[in-house]
């Protein structure tokens, strides 16, 4: 069993822990938050679990891996105690502000012999190789993506209060939170793009409420859509010279169905999914319980993982979104 310990006290952590639990394969004991309240309350599901409210005395204690969710300016800085502590890490999306963070990351991970993993969930649902075997004979046209969720910090955006979501200095804003979702979908489907561009919405605090980017391939396009401020029920799209294929989300991916150009529609059968970030929990605990024996896997998913936060950094630079952690 992995002993588990968990930085971030909102509810990404909470369904990290479910998913851990369904897997098998972790023991959660011990948990951090600067404030005893906040970890008395957030342990309360979850029995005799040791709480800490100083880092340092968290990331030297009896643990094998740590899931970091806290705020997205923090994770290097936390990263960097966990690593040299000699814990593994698990950190969630998006892992780090730019590519020289994530580069820095790696360095002292290998030296200290431990791994990092990024905990971006969809990449790791099953249900995306049935779709990727069901375009093996078709020639894709483009794809269009769309993940458009209004967010529950609006009411303060609206009233001027700019929570760490929608602040530079926070690496927050659209893309890294929501459009990353459809970044990871289209590696998964088509491989890292040739260059990528993104047009933004953006706030007094210098970061994107919204946005619309292009993924650039050799002979297609996808075109994504990303929203805090609104709610969409548009499904995704994949075209191809067969027909289209119309799936209900790129991430949670759980119904599909191909039009063809016959005007034929039928249902491509999915697996049914247990919990969200189940099968990335599963994943995670398989490289990190035997690492020897799948050394292959952990760098691809390390390589797959830079390359986001490289076509991230691309989209922003194009939007002249900047945070403070790259100046």
């Amino acid at each position: 069993m992995l002993k588990l310990g968990i930085i971030g006290t909102g509810n990404i952590a909470h369904q990290f822990i479910q998913a851990a639990q369904l897997a098998g394969g972790y023991l959660l004991s011990a948990i951090y938050s600067r404030r005893l309240e906040t970890a008395i309350q957030f342990a309360l599901p979850y029995g005799d679990v040791e709480l800490y409210t100083e880092l340092e005395a968290f990331v030297a204690s009896d643990l094998d891996v740590i899931y970091l969710a806290s705020p997205n300016s923090l994770h290097y800085q936390q990263a960097l105690m966990i690593l040299e502590a000699g814990k593994h890490l698990i950190v969630e999306k998006p892992a780090f502000s730019n590519p020289k963070e994530f580069a820095h990351i790696i360095e002292v991970a290998a030296n200290n012999q431990v791994l990092v993993l990024e905990a971006a969930r969809n990449y790791h649902e099953a249900n995306f190789d049935i779709i990727i075997d069901f375009l093996k004979d078709k020639t894709i046209y483009g794809a269009s993506f769309n993940f458009a969720q209004y967010s529950s910090r609006m009411e303060n955006l609206l009233a001027g209060i700019y929570d760490n979501t929608f602040q530079g200095k926070m690496s927050g804003g659209a893309l890294v939170d929501l459009g990353i979702y459809e970044i990871y979908a289209a590696y998964r489907l088509f491989g890292q793009p040739k260059t990528a561009r993104y047009s933004a919405d953006l706030l007094p605090t210098g970061v994107d409420v919204a946005g619309c980017g292009q993924l650039i391939y050799d002979d297609f396009q996808v075109s994504m859509i990303v929203r805090k401020n609104a709610q969409s029920s548009l499904a995704n799209e994949i075209y191809t010279d067969q027909g289209t294929l119309i799936l209900n989300h790129i991430q949670g991916l759980q119904s599909a169905q191909f039009r063809g150009l016959d005007g034929n529609t039928r249902t491509i059968p999915l697996k049914s999914l247990q919990h969200l970030m189940l099968e990335e929990a599963q994943v995670f605990e398989t490289i990190l319980s035997k690492p020897e024996e799948h050394q292959d896997l952990y760098t691809h998913l390390l390589t797959v993982a830079q390359q986001v936060n490289q076509t991230m950094t691309l989209m922003r630079q194009d939007a002249n979104i900047q945070f403070e952690a790259d100046l």
